[in-house]
């Protein structure tokens, strides 16, 4: 006999707004309303604009005509918390769901656990961080707050599982890779990508993909770039995400660098529907991170069976098996070079891709969705 449905409830980003965040939860509402009732609860007001990097919060994209979506968070206000709250305890859901990314969001997330949460319900958080890549007073303060109300925790990677370790010595805890992000369309080949991008069809194309911070290492990317190895194997890099910081010292470094028209610059925020062009369009993804605790852009990189160049930093190395799928090297540029030149000059291509793709079938969405009806059952 079929287990009756469960009530469950994802608090967190999600549509109109963008980026990953929004991505993993509505994936995750898909998954699980497969087998449960499942509802989102977002943000009126997710980040104040003057907190906000971007040029945007908002998706330009339309809404998911699948998933139940009610903007009712705002991250604040309190008196909205407590009104929430009691809409969440009246709603008395099964599970609740909400990931963790930003000790910022502490005071908000956990005050709606605190007032939604009933006896029958469990809450499960998905830790993106535990302890963020950006210090600011309060982290820790408002980590703990969070954390308490909470039964049990997925961790995305093993450095993220240990730093929860250090606030919840105790409560039941999972390591579930993130899992492939299967909603940016059917792969088209490397020559029509290039030609809807503009690229010309006979180079090599490396990809740097995402939000621009200081921690993603953008700056180490292109000291490799002026590696003389780059130049004589004609290494392009395309550059695909926006500044969430100033972009001077981007493009003084460039100048700095005279990389010249080996480097594309498409600093805008990349839509849905395109973030298969850059990815199908590369020969390789490289990731030269100084801190990770775990990157979505390796979980886009799998799905389009593109090997990578990460750097020796937290959850990069658990998901990018070394020689496997791509290659390893130190957030230096020096190694970093040296990683790209060993994929270039081993044509390692077609044996990486035959990896990725049974690689990738360890990080599913049913995996994910199981250990939460696990850890909910067991705690």
């Amino acid at each position: 006999m079929a287990s009756p449905k469960k009530k469950i409830l994802i608090l967190g980003t999600a549509y109109p707004f963008r980026g990953g965040l929004a991505a993993y939860n509505e994936r995750l509402a898909e998954e699980l309303q497969q087998t449960d009732d499942v509802e989102i609860y977002t943000f009126t007001v997710q980040y104040p604009g003057f907190l906000f990097p971007g040029k945007s919060q908002y998706s330009s994209d339309p809404a998911p005509a699948q998933l139940r979506i009610k903007r009712l968070i705002n991250s604040v206000n309190p008196l909205n918390w407590l009104i929430t709250g009691r809409k969440i305890r009246k709603m008395n859901p099964d599970i609740i769901i909400t990931k963790y990314w930003l000790p910022f969001m502490g005071p908000a997330l956990g005050t709606l656990l605190r007032v939604g949460k009933s006896s029958r319900t469990k809450v499960i958080a998905v830790l993106d961080n535990v302890v963020p890549h950006e210090k600011r007073p309060g982290d820790v303060a408002f980590t703990k707050y969070f954390l308490k109300p909470v039964d049990a925790f997925v961790a995305m990677s093993q450095s993220v599982l240990d730093d929860l370790r250090t606030f919840e010595p105790h409560k039941k805890a999972s390591l579930i890779p993130h899992p492939i992000y299967d909603n940016y369309g059917t792969p088209v080949s490397k020559e029509e990508a290039r030609r809807r991008l503009q690229l010309q069809p006979g180079k090599r194309y490396i990809l740097f993909f995402g939000f621009i911070r200081q921690y993603k290492g953008l700056d180490l990317l292109l000291k490799a770039m002026a590696d003389e190895r780059m130049k004589q194997l004609d290494v392009h890099a395309i550059v695909a995400g926006e500044y969430y910081e100033d972009a001077a010292p981007y493009q003084q470094l460039l100048q700095e660098l005279r990389l010249g028209d080996r480097i594309i610059m498409h600093t805008d925020f990349i839509p849905t529907e395109d973030v298969k062009n850059y990815f199908c369009a590369a020969d390789l993804v490289v990731q030269p991170y100084k801190s990770a605790t775990q990157s979505g852009i390796s979980q886009i990189a799998y799905h389009f069976d593109k090997p990578m160049v990460v750097t020796r930093v937290g959850g990069l190395l658990e998901m990018v098996p070394d020689g496997v799928v791509g290659f390893q090297c130190e957030p230096d540029p020096a190694s970093i070079a040296e990683a790209i030149e060993k994929y270039f000059t081993g044509n390692h291509e077609a044996e990486m891709v035959t990896a990725l793709k049974t690689e990738k079938l360890k990080y599913s969405w049913a995996r994910l969705a199981k250990e939460i009806h696990t850890l909910a059952d067991n705690s």
